[in-house]
Order: structure tokens, then C-alpha cells, then sequence
């Protein structure tokens, strides 16, 4: 199954509280932090919320 490696690259200071969750529930917390994924609609659609605030790449 594909991975999603994602990463935080921007700041949560002045971003509304649903947003923070969100990067809180990927598993980040701080600028440079690296998480791995399984590839699904739950965490895509995650990552589709903050996608102005992380970076993210697909490993097979």
C-alpha cells in the first residue's frame, strides 16, 4: 500500500482552532516535523484542509 509522507511547513499561529486540530490529528506539531501515512480519503481529505500549512509526497 502507497504512503503519504507529510510535512509541516508553515506556522499555526494565527490559523483558527478547526485547522490546528487538523495538523494536531496528522500527527504534527512543529515546522520540519515529518509523519508517515497510509495513502486514503480520510487522510487526504485531511491534508486537503491545510494544505496552505503542510507539504506532502506519495512513496510507493
Amino acid at each position: 500500500m502507497a504512503e503519504i509522507h507529510v510535512t509541516q511547513t508553515r506556522s499555526l499561529i494565527s490559523e483558527p482552532e478547526k485547522l490546528r486540530k487538523v495538523v494536531k490529528a496528522l500527527g504534527l506539531g512543529r515546522i520540519g516535523l515529518v509523519v508517515v501515512h497510509k495513502d486514503n480519503n480520510c487522510i487526504r481529505g485531511m491534508i486537503n484542509k491545510v494544505k496552505h500549512l503542510v507539504s506532502y509526497e506519495l512513496k510507493s
